[in-house]
């Protein structure tokens, strides 16, 4: 195992299968973040996303998708170049990953991508044992998808955060007011169907818990944007509060544990999700 590879294992100390898995992961996250920056992406685009909370906030679930906005709406913006960057910057640490690009049914300004490869042969490169890699089939294969908004909302504000290994590096990011009005965005207007989205109500709290305030002019401008607001009605407090009460009276909340159950390695952390608990927690948000 080289250094820098080492050097980013060292947060984790896994000792089982599925803790490599995760560290394997979150290490082909972070070195896609260095490629993007190599090949400049972030002169472009901003992080946003749970990813970008476990990166750089420390947020404790793991997340399995990074999420990209352009810094202003560009429907020609050419991605093919930084997920090439990307894929350099993966062999460059002895990963052998493909990075492809989804090719769209259909028209959307959403661009999406796959790093892809196999997760035994992979975590050779972390040092995963050869007795916990032998309990994986071997066409097994770690993905983590990417997608980058390319008609972004308005009103969105940004800053730059460093990481100091397998370099130091800079990442450009949505503030965390901004990532705030972007999960409760998730939160209200996310199309769950069958499968409630667990992640989004445990980032909730995550951000409640840091007294983290809501953008509400970038909220309003999402909410436009996918057609849940009407322009010609400012979003305030009060409104939101009774959006969100609306919306956990409608919840399965059994089943938004057993979506983010995995992710996370306290579940004491669910015991009191309920329509009750969240609906307690309203008054608690500040707004920006």
């Amino acid at each position: 195992m080289s250094q820098p590879i080492a050097s980013l294992l060292a947060r984790y100390s896994p000792t089982t299968l599925v803790e490599y898995e995760n560290a394997l992961r979150e290490i082909v996250q972070e070195l896609a973040l260095l490629g993007l920056w190599r090949s400049k992406f972030y002169e472009h685009a901003a992080f946003y996303g749970g990813t970008a909370l476990r990166v750089f906030y420390d947020l404790p679930r793991f997340s399995e998708d990074m999420d990209f906005s352009l810094v202003a709406p560009d429907s020609e913006f050419d991605l093919a170049p930084h997920l090439e960057a990307i894929r350099t910057e993966l062999v460059s640490f002895g990963f052998t990953f493909e990075v492809e690009r989804k090719v769209k049914s259909w028209s959307s300004s959403i661009e999406s991508a796959f790093i892809k490869g196999e997760t035994k042969m992979n975590l050779i490169q972390i040092g995963a044992p050869d007795a916990l890699r032998d309990r994986l089939p071997k066409l097994q294969r770690l993905r983590v998808k990417l997608e980058l908004d390319t008609d972004p909302p308005p009103e969105a504000e940004f800053h730059v955060e460093t990481l100091l290994v397998p370099i130091p590096f800079q990442v450009k990011l949505y503030t965390r007011p901004c990532l705030f009005a972007g999960k409760v965005h998730a939160l209200l207007c996310r199309d769950w169907k069958q499968r409630v989205k667990g992640r989004d109500f445990y980032d909730f709290i995550w951000y409640l818990g840091r007294e983290t305030p809501c953008h509400l002019r970038h909220l309003q401008a999402r909410m436009e944007q996918t057609g849940h607001w009407d322009s010609s009605n400012p979003l305030n407090r009060d409104a939101l509060r009774e959006l969100l009460r609306a919306r956990f009276h409608l919840v399965d909340f059994e089943l938004a544990k057993a979506d983010v159950r995995p992710f996370i390695s306290d579940i004491a952390a669910l015991d009191l999700w309920s329509t009750a608990f969240f609906v307690s927690l309203i008054d608690r948000i500040k707004c920006v």
